[in-house]
């Protein structure tokens, strides 16, 4: 945004330049093109006509004609060497321009007439004369550094509203739905921040229905389970053994659907939570490998995070890796790699095509050829892991596992959430 204060506040800069150089250089150019006007060279022969045709005498009868008509003069012989001159020397000429041409000089402009014996006659109004006319380039430098110095707040007034609106949308899309701006002025910006608070209104309300919906239709599901729960335990006398334990697989299915369901709503409504505590990764890994009898390596090492999640993501990694695995082997570890904690769940399964590494972290993906439910989940589990890596700065990554399988590696970040490593 920096840039865009620079480039509005130079541009008013530069168009103040050019609008001066507009005004100036035309005229500059006209002026130098002309020749002398006809007053000023009958100045000139006035003078000319009154001076002694030898040097005796000159010097005081050509102050005594450029006094009187308030002029500075000297006269130049043919070689280029001043004979007299008044108080402040005029000149030199430049015969090459022609027997009368305007001189190049600082201060009031001059002119070089050619005397009827070769000398030149190089004269000029005097400079209290002609203060007045030289004040416009002065007039010219103050009106360009106001311009200046007035572009500078008009440019940062209208640069800090766009950023004060970029503040707004970075909020909103780090999931703060009542991120809203001020609105300031009736410009294009203040309609941009205008349409920005209705947007953001209308997405707040569409994402407060959905939550709203997820939340009341997970609560309402509770109900009727807890009534086929109780339905399966009273009929459980007469039903075969096979029966019950294919309604009580499919009861706790839908218990981990609706408490999936609940937890990926509580994780969108509080994207950033703030209450953190110290959590021995490796202590939560070995409970949960304790549950598969998995084989567990790396180091104590705490981390800034919430318990639950993590926990709930060290468990859907190791249930993921037993249902995939082929009946192998899990093997888990947790170890930190400079400011980064790798926490990895791997199996020797039939792995994970290099083109779906990324969709198993879709919600409700399921691979083709793969059952869906029981076994085969629900298609939340890794969607969670990534959800909750994500809340606490982290990520989640599938990796294929050199020899065959695939490997989850969970990164995450020890300085941005506070960790420490014991």
């Amino acid at each position: 945004m920096r840039r865009l204060y620079h480039q509005i506040y130079f541009g008013f800069v530069v168009i103040t330049v050019l609008l001066i150089a507009a005004a100036t250089i035309p005229d500059w150019v006209y002026w130098s093109r002309q020749p002398p006007p006809r007053i000023l060279i009958a100045m000139a022969e006035m003078v000319a006509a009154g001076l002694p045709p030898a040097d005796a005498g000159l010097q005081g009868a050509l102050v005594k004609k450029a006094d009187d008509l308030r002029l500075d003069a000297t006269i130049w012989d043919e070689a280029g060497v001043p004979i007299a001159s008044t108080h402040e020397e005029v000149g030199p000429p430049r015969p090459s321009r022609g027997p009368t041409h305007w001189l190049q000089r600082r201060g009031p402009p001059g002119l070089a007439l050619r005397l009827e014996d070769g000398r030149w006659l190089a004269l000029s109004l005097r400079h209290e004369d002609t203060r007045n006319s030289h004040r416009w380039p002065i007039g010219l430098l103050v009106f360009a550094a106001i311009v200046a110095i007035a572009a500078l707040p008009l440019s940062r007034r209208i640069t800090r509203r766009l950023e004060r609106l970029r503040t707004g949308v970075d909020e909103l899309g780090a999931g703060d739905l009542s991120a809203r701006v001020a609105v300031e002025g009736r410009d294009e910006v203040a309609d941009l921040a205008e349409s920005f608070n209705h947007t953001a209104a209308r997405i707040e309300g569409l994402v407060g229905t959905q939550r709203r919906m997820l939340a009341s239709a997970s609560h309402e599901l509770r109900t009727p389970l807890a009534r086929l729960r109780v339905a399966v335990e009273l009929m459980a006398a007469n039903a075969s053994a096979a029966l019950r334990e294919e309604a009580a697989a499919d009861i706790a299915e839908l218990d981990e659907l609706i408490d999936d369901l609940l937890l990926t709503a509580r994780l969108d409504a509080a994207p950033e939570r703030q209450t953190r505590e110290p959590i021995d990764v490796l202590a939560l890994l070995a409970e949960e490998a304790s549950r598969v009898d998995a084989e567990i390596e790396g180091e104590p090492v705490f981390v800034q995070g919430d318990a639950r999640l993590l926990r709930r993501l060290i468990r859907n990694l190791v249930e993921n890796a037993r249902r995939h695995g082929g009946g192998s082997k899990i093997e888990t570890s947790v170890h930190t790699l400079g400011d980064t904690i790798h926490l990895e769940i791997s199996d020797r399964g039939p792995g994970v095509p290099e083109d779906e590494r990324e969709r198993v972290f879709e919600a409700f993906y399921h691979r083709p050829n793969h059952s869906e439910g029981r076994d085969g989940g629900v298609g939340l589990g890794l969607a969670l892991v990534r959800e909750i890596a994500r809340h606490h700065g982290g990520e989640a990554r599938c990796l294929a596992r050199p020899g065959g399988g695939t490997t989850v590696r969970v990164e995450l970040p020890t300085r941005s959430s506070g960790a420490i490593t014991a």
